[in-house]
């Protein structure tokens, strides 16, 4: 099902390249030289230290850093610059901000390839179509789809796809609010018919049911009596929507809050109106944002898959076409840091004991005695959304007595409407 990208850099052009403003293109691969023997040169002077190798890479943003969702990428991208600066590569990012789809990520692309990027970035779901585009005019550069699954079908030999698997991640931030709502009503602030979770969502489609799923069935894990209400806004982020949608959730019952939306707007509404919140992308539990809400996040940390492929390009190696089946156990899905001060005692243990029973295997995110649609056990469902994306080939997903999501490839597949969760709409 895989395809290999082999990209090769000009490590001379490369080196004597500056700004990402310049417009050359890469120079055929030089090989490098040889290292001098131990103690020094023929000549019996010390060998001067290996130069540091300088390479550009860019990155397409859907928003800038006022957005959670974005600020998630520039932190990894910060991180992945440090890391490959102690392996004697330095990494000059640039970023284009606000182009969420079409022409102008076709043009952001077109430019960091003639600038001489080695690699594009792209991060967010509805840019792949530019990009796929563009990619065949510049062979030299690698595009990577992020959070998209078109390139894994592809027959391009520059492009790839890379998700890893968030559901984990979202499995174990619903354990946390779990935790939360029975301790509500162990302490008889709210029965247990209250324990009602409100989720902001951005569409209908495989990625944001799949999240809104785990998150659910993470919940349920610690608080049986919980039910869910999903509200979609039509956008990946629209901080003024997200927070009427919230205020709307609360206002129909909700006592928690969580999200798949781009902006901080759900966290400070849930502040406001003095229930709690589980966050996306990054900690919303700081003094500025939702310090007496926000319990905890779950966030996919591109560090560790943005040092391999440009570590993996600068040795001239190849980068997998679908990067996928990498989460929990890999460090490519985290949580943030758990607020204390309003977590449930005995929280962080939960979260601990989920985690290690999902990377030991034992703990299947979506196994199918653990819920039901329309009323029955989910027996059969090929891995395609019914909405068509993030098809997989027509896989079957059930077996093994679970769902398995994100197994054929590097993009979430479930689709299925569980029942304890009601859609408040779904025009979107």
């Amino acid at each position: 099902m895989k395809k290999i990208v082999a990209v090769f850099l000009a490590l001379a052009m490369v080196l004597c390249m500056a700004a990402c403003g310049q417009t050359a293109a890469p120079a055929a691969q030089t090989a490098p030289a040889p290292a001098a023997a131990p103690g020094g040169s023929e000549s019996g002077a010390p060998a001067a230290p290996a130069a540091p190798q300088t390479v550009k890479v860019g990155m397409v943003g859907i928003g800038d850093d006022n957005a959670a969702y974005d600020r998630n990428f520039y932190m990894a991208a910060d991180e992945a610059k440090e890391i490959l600066k102690g392996k004697g590569i330095d990494v000059e990012w640039t970023y284009t901000y606000n182009h969420p789809e079409g022409e102008p990520v076709a043009t952001d692309c077109e430019e960091l390839a003639e600038a001489g990027c080695i690699a594009v970035f792209l991060n967010s779901y509805g840019m792949e179509p530019a990009m796929l585009g563009v990619a065949p005019d510049y062979p030299d550069t690698l595009f990577i789809g992020m959070t998209n699954e078109g390139s894994w079908k592809d027959d391009l030999p520059n492009t790839v796809n890379a998700f890893p698997s968030i559901y984990e991640g979202r499995y174990l931030a619903g354990v946390a609010a779990g935790c939360k709502l029975q301790e509500m009503i162990d302490s008889g602030k709210i029965t247990a018919d209250q324990a009602v979770i409100g989720y902001v969502g951005a569409f209908t489609f495989a990625e944001v049911v799949s999240g809104y799923t785990s998150f659910f069935l993470g919940a349920r894990s610690v608080c049986p009596t919980v039910t869910m209400m999903v509200e979609f806004i039509g956008s990946w982020g629209d901080p003024t929507m997200e927070a009427n949608t919230a205020q709307h959730l609360i206002d129909e019952g909700a006592v928690l809050i969580s999200q798949h939306s781009d902006s901080t707007t759900p966290a400070t509404t849930a502040q406001a109106n003095h229930v709690y919140h589980i966050g996306y992308n990054i900690s919303m539990s700081d003094k500025d944002t939702a310090p007496d809400a926000s319990i905890i996040s779950s966030r996919i940390d591109w560090t560790n898959y943005m040092v391999h492929v440009i570590e993996t390009l600068v040795a001239g190696g190849e980068v997998e076409q679908d990067y996928y089946q990498h989460g929990l156990k890999d460090g490519d899905v985290v949580l943030t840091e758990l607020n204390t001060a309003i977590a449930a005692p005995g929280t962080a243990e939960a979260i601990a004991k989920a985690q290690a029973a999902i990377e030991s295997g034992e703990l299947q995110v979506f196994d199918t005695s653990t819920f039901t649609v329309d009323g029955k056990e989910l027996t059969q469902a090929f891995a395609i959304d019914t909405d068509g994306d993030f098809a997989a080939d027509s896989e079957e997903a059930v077996f093994d007595g679970a769902f398995h999501e994100s197994y054929f490839q590097s993009a979430p597949y479930f689709a299925q409407r569980i029942d304890g969760i009601r859609l408040l709409n779904e025009k979107y």
